[in-house]
């Protein structure tokens, strides 16, 4: 009779020697592994009774065969003890904190009571010994090593040095106390891992516990090696060459060098060798030893292969990302898995997957033979593995598995199969398959999909369903897995399918949608000038496959003629009413709704689209509140999954009807465009040139803050982006509103203006790191320019456009502005990996529990509720539960007409709600049903719609919250940029944004790297700019030495000379006499800014102190705030600041307390 036991705790410690030798089966006294013969030598490393490699050897201590021998054990006793290197950082704690002559702690029975009784509170409130309790007792017995005499025997204590990897010093001298002082000739004695052994035997057991030690299974004298385990050899297999030489595992080579070491070192103890000799070869054994533990060791050179290739020890099986924790156990590799290219099929559902038929007959599913199939399975048995659908293996009740592949006859197999067998058949259309692509940043980077089994090669997929695995069809592969048991394929089914996937936990908003030429082609389809014949409506519905009633037609007379906007309304839910602007939209003065010019104002009443473009406004990925959005918050997911299905066919077949092309004709510009872009070319140099003059002759206008050539370079990259702008602008005023370009921008389809402009207009400035061109040859960017010359060509201006090509000398450029930009995305992609990482490890453990509240995987709470509301972003609107105004407003379209209920009634039924609503949400509620005037059934039909959508958008109980925080950081924190913002027009006022500000947060460093602050003025000042330079100049930190321009000591006159730099002064707002008032002492001043300063009598022979104290002296300004930029931002005043002083700043007169930032 077999029993069953279940594992209830596992116990972590340190192998004892006397378990060692326990768990071994034979002592390893030899280096040696084979004889001549090419048999394992008895008592070397290969010896039978650790284990067999050979398929049909059996064990000698087991008996067993290679594929049943768990392996054994063996040992290597030492012929001196040896540090563990791993132990190390231990042994030095253990050792600074007890004494070395009895072995006691190093605390006195009152402290020792005291540390003792708050070690029972912490296990009392938390279960075990909190760190910082551990971490006060290691402190406080350090502490008493320095008083030199043990509380319990008297002796004199030394401080213990540690030097890296495994040596330990002890100390005498008091002066050397300090751990960052390395003492050299004060060292008495090097501790030998024979002394720090007897050292740790002598310390009692219950000193041991308050230094956390359990000594039944974990005392520190182990950690100091007398006896060496030998690993198994399944561990440390020998492979055979080609060459048929044996090569033995890295693990083998280690031990073979501490075998031989070892011996060597016992026969010169035997025989009585000098200290010396005996010392060298236990420091050599130290080590081999250390070196096959970990081979990564700092401060030792690594153990290396003749060949001179590293060797991979124990650690190095097990770390890093190759290593068996990552490598194979968290990640592996796994069967019934697929990889292959993918490319674009818009004939497909969303959530379908097309399956190469090579693949679909390579992997299987298992299927129960049942009474219901078992013809079916029949069928795919004659079939066998090469015709499809064809199966693979029939496994028998007594799990005896047929490979059809070899079997000659398959309909006696077939005739033979009965109920119970399983068969493991090839794919068919509509199982459930999962589709990842890598990286998988979050949680829609893998989703099941059904298969639709297809010729050729590739996995086609749906092009709305590309974002969520920000997949492009420019060589992307893909991994398909199968899952074999039912409850997978049910979980898959019913919790991962694309449709499900629709809105994004991270906002909320439909990750999935048209782009590209879908929003393209809805743009063309919608537009008013859309009519539609009989047939060519008779042709898109039957493409769509649309089986319901064909809508009546827009116009009948001379013909029947169908809108865009009509044939598009099919799709829509009957009741569905939407008010949106879409991208096309100009933001006009004044909105004129459904009278719109533009054709912007997008509106739906019951189903039908009255007036507006649908574009990327309308139904495009990543958008929220599209038309999209609401079927689905509306309607479900399967109606959001049938809508975008259908849209996506109706546009397909649209632009397969009527075409849609973007070519090099459409680039073409009116000779009028092309002058007037030289014209707007040639008034940019004429006015870079006048700065040039301008600066060069010292006439230029200085930008507050700024220095005289950063003033030159922020204008004239004004200049620069104009021109470009302004060239832009022409073409686009150039273009029919019909050009396939425009048609892409307008809509949302793809590009931009500043794209269009760069085609057709000019390229423009260049830059690096947000400035002009500068690095290069000496004064100047290329061999081809005169030196100095600031030119725009000369600088990085591209006067081209990619429509008529780049010259030579502007496609360098152009190839320099390129290339910071991939360098930028290798950076980016490495960053933000390693930050999504760490997050994932810190959070990984967070759930909801079914109470609601968020907590860890040992049960402590992290939220209360999770995010404060319960509710998942992905169905909320806009992270409220429910929307009640788009509530009321629906439900009022389609209100019968009849009596309004009275305030009681709804102040009645709201207070009647069972369910413990938010009061926010409650009292939206009654305020809007009560100014609304409804019905009782319209009030009866709102309250219920709030209570179901409220219990919808509440967070499901196992929700792994933690890790969806990791990813919703992590996988933006990809896309976004590297590099340090430069504020527009504004050189070297810099804050860090994008990615880096991301890390600095996310490690709560306590002083980020560009500290700034937006200052605002209070309501009095926010449009006086006297009082924004004003308190500008107030800010900026000046002392004596941002204004000096030489300082000189005059002994003879016994006083220190120091002269000012008045354009210095000018551009920092410092006067002559801020600086006379400063000084407590009558100071002369001479016209030439040259001020003379006394010394005294005691300091004269030494004026470096006067020298730094005059030149350190504060003129005016708050500490840490290094420089000021004063800028209008929506017809107020801002002040921006490099340097943050927040408490500092808030005391200045004039400044507005509640709107001021920093960050």
């Amino acid at each position: 009779m077999e029993l069953s036991k279940v594992i209830d705790a596992i116990k972590f410690g340190l192998l004892a020697p006397d378990e060692i030798r326990r768990l071994s089966v034979v002592e390893i006294g030899t280096s040696d592994t084979y004889d001549e013969d090419g048999a394992p030598i008895a008592g070397g490393l290969m010896d039978q009774r650790l284990g067999t490699l050979e398929p049909r050897q059996r064990c000698r201590t087991c008996g067993n065969i290679a594929i049943n021998c768990p392996g054994h054990f063996g040992h290597i006793e030492l012929a001196v003890p040896v540090v563990h290197v791993e132990f190390a950082k231990q042994i030095y704690k253990v050792l600074n904190a007890t004494c070395r002559g009895c072995g006691s702690i190093l605390l006195d029975e009152e402290l020792k009571e005291k540390l003792q009784s708050q070690r029972h509170t912490d296990i009392e409130m938390f279960g075990k010994v909190s760190d910082e309790t551990t971490a006060e007792i290691m402190k406080q017995a350090k502490k008493y090593k320095r008083h030199k005499e043990c509380p319990y025997c008297g002796m004199v204590q030394t401080v213990v040095k540690f030097n890296k990897p495994t040596s330990f010093m002890e100390i005498e001298k008091e002066e050397f106390f300090d751990d960052d002082i390395e003492a050299e000739e004060e060292v008495t004695r090097r501790l030998t891992p024979n002394m720090i052994r007897e050292w740790f035997e002598r310390i009692p057991d219950e000193d041991l516990q308050m230094l956390d030690y359990n000594s039944t299974v974990a005392r520190p004298e182990w950690m100091v090696l007398q006896v060496m385990p030998v690993p198994p050899v399944d561990v440390r297999p020998s492979i055979i060459l080609q060459s048929g030489i044996r090569a033995e595992d890295d693990l083998t080579h280690k031990l073979v060098d501490i075998i031989r070491i070892n011996q060597r070192l016992r026969e010169n103890i035997d025989a009585g060798a000098p200290t010396l000799i005996i010392e060298d070869l236990s420091e050599l054994l130290q080590y081999h030893v250390t070196t096959y533990f970990n081979n990564e060791v700092s401060g030792i050179p690594p153990a290396r292969h003749r060949s001179g290739r590293t060797l991979k020890s124990l650690a190095q099986r097990l770390k890093g990302k190759e290593g068996r924790f990552r490598g194979n156990l968290s990640g592996k590799r796994v069967d019934y898995s697929a990889r292959t290219v993918i490319s674009p099929d818009p004939n497909l559902d969303i959530n379908q997957v097309g399956v190469p038929l090579h693949i679909a007959t390579k992997l299987t599913v298992p299927d129960v033979v049942t009474e219901r199939n078992i013809e079916e399975v029949k069928k795919l048995v004659i079939n066998g593995p090469n015709q499809h659908p064809g199966a693979l293996y029939v496994i028998r009740p007594d799990q005896k598995r047929i490979r059809l592949e070899f079997v000659q006859d398959r309909t006696m197999i077939a005739e033979s199969i009965e109920p119970g067998f399983i068969i493991e058949r090839h794919l068919k259309d509509g199982d459930i398959a999962l589709f990842n692509r890598q990286p998988s940043l979050h949680r829609m980077s893998i989703m099941a999909h059904r298969v639709k089994v297809l010729p050729y090669k590739t996995f086609r997929m749906h092009l709305t369903v590309c974002p969520p695995y920000n997949a492009d069809f420019d060589g992307d592969e893909m991994n398909l897995h199968i899952p074999q048991s039912k409850e997978a394929q049910t979980e898959a089914r019913m919790l991962m399918q694309v449709q499900d996937q629709i809105l994004s936990p991270r906002y909320g908003a439909p990750i999935i949608g048209a782009g590209k030429d879908y929003i393209s082609g809805a743009y063309l389809l919608t537009r008013k000038e859309t009519m539609l014949k009989a047939n060519e409506v008779g042709k898109l519905l039957s493409y769509i496959g649309y089986k319901g009633e064909i809508p009546k037609p827009t116009v009948t007379d001379p013909e029947p003629l169908w809108s865009g906007k009509t044939i598009f309304s099919i799709f829509l839910p009957k009741d569905f009413s939407f008010v949106s602007k879409a991208n096309i939209c100009m933001h006009c003065a004044e909105c004129k709704y459904e009278e719109c010019e533009h054709d912007a104002y997008v509106m739906i009443q019951n189903g039908e689209l009255k007036t507006g473009i649908i574009d990327k406004n309308s139904i495009g990925a990543e958008r929220p509140d599209t038309i999209f959005h609401r079927v689905i918050k509306d309607y479900g997911t399967d109606e959001g999954h049938d809508f975008l299905n259908g849209v996506s066919r109706l546009i397909n077949g649209f632009l397969t009807l009527t075409g849609f092309t973007y070519s090099y004709d459409e680039l073409d510009l009116e000779e009028k465009e092309v002058k007037n872009i030289h014209k707007v070319m040639r008034g940019m140099e004429k006015n870079v040139a006048k700065l040039t003059d301008e600066y060069e002759s010292g006439i230029l206008e200085r930008l507050p803050g700024q220095t005289m050539q950063e003033s030159f370079e922020i204008k004239v990259m004004n200049e620069l982006a104009k021109a470009r702008d302004a060239a832009g602008e022409i073409v686009q005023n150039g273009l029919p509103l019909e050009n396939g370009g425009i048609v892409m921008t307008r809509s949302g389809a793809r590009g931009s203006s500043l794209n269009i402009g760069q085609m057709m207009g000019s390229v423009g400035q260049q830059s690096i790191r947000g400035k002009r061109i500068m690095r290069g040859y000496e004064d100047r960017t290329l061999p081809h320019f005169k030196e100095n010359d600031a030119t725009p060509i000369a600088r990085g201006f591209v006067y081209n456009c990619y429509r008529d090509g780049l010259t030579p000398l502007e496609f360098f450029f152009h190839a320099m502005g390129g290339r910071e930009g991939l360098v930028d995305t290798a950076v980016r992609t490495q960053q933000s990996g390693y930050m999504q990482r760490r997050l994932i490890n810190a959070l990984e453990h967070l759930r909801v529990e079914y109470d609601g509240t968020v907590r860890n995987s040992v049960g402590d709470i992290v939220q209360f509720t999770y995010g404060e509301d319960g509710i998942d972003p992905s169905k909320s609107d806009h992270g409220v539960a429910v929307n009640v105004a788009q509530l009321t407003d629906r439900t009022k379209i389609n209100m019968d007409k009849g009596k309004k209920a009275s305030d009681k009634y709804v102040n009645e039924k709201i207070d009647n709600i069972q369910i413990e609503l938010p009061i926010r949400l409650k009292e939206e509620l009654r305020k809007r049903l009560t100014e609304e005037k409804l019905t009782e059934q319209a009030i009866d039909e709102i309250i219920a719609s709030v209570l179901r959508n409220y219990d919808y958008s509440l967070v499901e109980p196992g929700e792994a919250v933690g890790i969806l925080a990791a990813q919703s950081i992590g996988e933006p924190g990809t896309q976004m940029t590297l590099r340090t913002f430069h504020y527009a027009g504004v050189a070297e006022l810099n804050v860090t944004l994008g990615l880096p500000r991301l890390i600095e947060i996310v490690d709560a460093r306590k002083s980020p790297s560009t500290p700034v602050m937006d200052i605002y003025l209070d309501e009095k000042h926010s449009k006086s700019e006297k009082k924004a330079r004003e308190v500008a100049q107030k800010l900026t930190y000046t002392t004596i030495d941002d204004i000096i321009d030489s300082v000189n000591v005059d002994l003879r006159a016994e006083a220190v000379r120091i002269k000012l730099d008045p354009e210095r002064m000018e551009t920092l707002g410092v006067s002559p006499k801020d600086v006379k008032a400063i000084f407590p002492y009558s100071v002369e001043m001479s016209e030439d800014y040259e001020y003379v300063v006394p010394l005294e009598e005691e300091k004269s022979h030494d004026p470096d102190p006067i020298i730094k104290n005059v030149t350190e002296t504060r003129i005016k300004g708050i500490e840490e705030i290094n420089r000021v930029l004063t800028t209008i931002e929506d017809g107020e005043w801002l002040i921006r600041t490099d340097g943050s002083n927040l408490e500092g700043v808030l005391r200045i007169d004039g400044i507005d307390p509640s709107r001021t930032t920093t960050n």
